[in-house]
């Protein structure tokens, strides 16, 4: 199983990712059934929100290099996300790398746990954060994009919270979420679509803008030698041939 059965609570439906075994990777499969789950949540008028978590201590390990996503079927998800004219609020209590930062990236409102680490790993496996830079560029602290783009360093949730990855940095995810759907629930499904509408419209651009690029430099890098080396260096568990 990579997602777990919906539940549905006063209008709001959890979506769990659920492949601990992979860290709950972007596989083909994973996105597939989150997108048709999403689509689900668009069409049902009891839904009037969607909070996105996981099983397991990671929300999701980014790319599963074993069997992974078409591009253009991941950047349709993170579109999705975006374009869903209800809120998705994702909640995190472990890890976020690479293209797990995307899907994060794309939610409206983002709750993370003191156990939580994020990462953009992509410079140390010879790729670069390129679709993902959708969601998050227009959102991230420009500054601090720049670091941890480049270095790949990891960093906890109070950091993410200050460099805007995530809405709120909190002891007690759960309590903390409480206001937050407390005020969904009271939203009307028309006022939600249009702030919603409001709010996205920059990233939605973006989107529009660069998508078809991105994924032609995301293919590029991805078939390259260095990326290939860095693949196989993070598979066998050693240092890549580039390390000073």
């Amino acid at each position: 199983m990579t997602l777990a059965q919906p539940a549905h609570d006063r209008g709001i439906t959890t979506l769990t990712l659920d492949s601990p075994a992979n860290r709950n990777a972007l596989s083909a499969r994973l996105v597939t059934e989150l997108a048709e789950a999403l689509d689900a949540c668009a069409a049902d008028d009891t839904v009037r929100a969607v909070v996105l978590t996981h099983t397991g201590n990671t929300f999701c390990a980014g790319a599963d290099l074993t069997a992974p996503a078409d591009p253009q079927v991941f950047v349709a998800l993170m579109r999705r996300i975006v374009a869903l004219p209800k809120p998705v609020v994702a909640r995190v209590t472990g890890h976020v790398r690479a293209g797990g930062l995307g899907l994060l990236g794309s939610c409206d409102i983002s709750v993370a746990g003191p156990d939580s680490s994020f990462a953009l790993t992509e410079s140390r496996l010879g790729l670069a954060p390129a679709v993902i830079s959708m969601p998050l560029l227009p959102r991230l602290d420009p500054r601090a994009a720049s670091r941890y783009y480049l270095t790949g360093e990891r960093f906890d949730a109070a950091e993410a919270a200050r460099i805007g990855l995530v809405s709120l940095a909190a002891e007690d995810v759960d309590k903390a979420l409480v206001p937050v759907l407390d005020g969904l629930r009271r939203a009307s499904p028309q006022g939600l679509a249009a702030s919603k509408e409001l709010v996205t419209a920059t990233v939605l651009e973006t989107f529009d803008q660069y998508a078809e690029d991105l994924i032609a430099r995301s293919a590029a890098l991805f078939a390259s030698d260095e990326a290939r080396e860095g693949m196989t260096a993070f598979l066998e568990r050693r240092d890549p041939a580039w390390l000073l």
